[in-house]
């Protein structure tokens, strides 16, 4: 657990500092997409993230230094696969502070995983409090770039994100299967609460990139 918890401190896989959210600028498309692939793109990648971070906290609390890293790894990718997503539409300035942004919150996670692991309190809850904090940080990123995605609608819903992940996370702690799969799953159900309403207010603000 202490190589674990020692990799964690390191953070190589989720260093980032968050870029300006006005660099979000539109670029042009060739192609036109239907936006229907597009939420089924949005929503592949979002549940997949939920359930490869479970896997990375699962792994932590357990001491599975091996199995840890693997998944990890694994989430990183996922994390830059959702943000070519988004530089799809936005181009490649968006994408690179979409990223750093992205994978700031998972950053957070990791120090809630490693708090409760080591029952830091103190480390836990500042993890919790800084999460909460950026619900509010992207929910303003994501406004600033699109006027169709309100601050304060954005935000609550990244919350609901932050507190399924939490609630799947204390399940592990505690060691309680049936919770753990039960509240992973709606972890992952959350999560085109979000991808719909991105995939549907990028369409509204680009109608010209879209075919359908």
């Amino acid at each position: 657990m202490k190589r674990i918890i020692r990799s964690v401190a390191v953070g190589a896989l989720f260093a980032a500092t968050t870029r300006n959210a006005q660099s979000m600028q539109a670029s042009s498309m060739s192609t036109t997409m239907s936006v229907a692939a597009l939420k089924a793109k949005l929503n592949t990648l979002l549940s997949e993230h939920v359930y490869l971070a479970a896997a990375a906290t699962g792994a932590a609390l357990g001491g599975r230094q091996a199995e840890f890293q693997a998944a990890a790894g694994a989430l990183d990718n996922n994390s830059i696969d959702v943000s070519k997503a988004i530089g799809m539409v936005y181009g490649n300035g968006a994408e690179t502070a979409f990223l750093a942004l992205w994978r700031k919150h998972i950053g957070f996670v990791v120090d809630y995983t490693t708090g409760i692991a080591t029952k830091d309190r103190m480390k836990a809850d500042k993890a919790v409090s800084d999460l909460v904090q950026y619900t509010q940080d992207f929910g303003a990123f994501l406004s600033s770039a699109n006027p169709n995605l309100p601050k304060s609608v954005v935000a609550d819903l990244v919350k609901g994100h932050v507190l399924t992940l939490k609630s799947v996370i204390d399940a592990q702690q505690m060691g309680d299967q049936k919770k753990t799969y039960w509240t992973l799953r709606e972890a992952a159900m959350h999560m085109q609460m979000i991808a719909d309403p991105l995939a549907d207010a990028i369409a509204k603000q680009f109608p010209g990139k879209f075919a359908n």
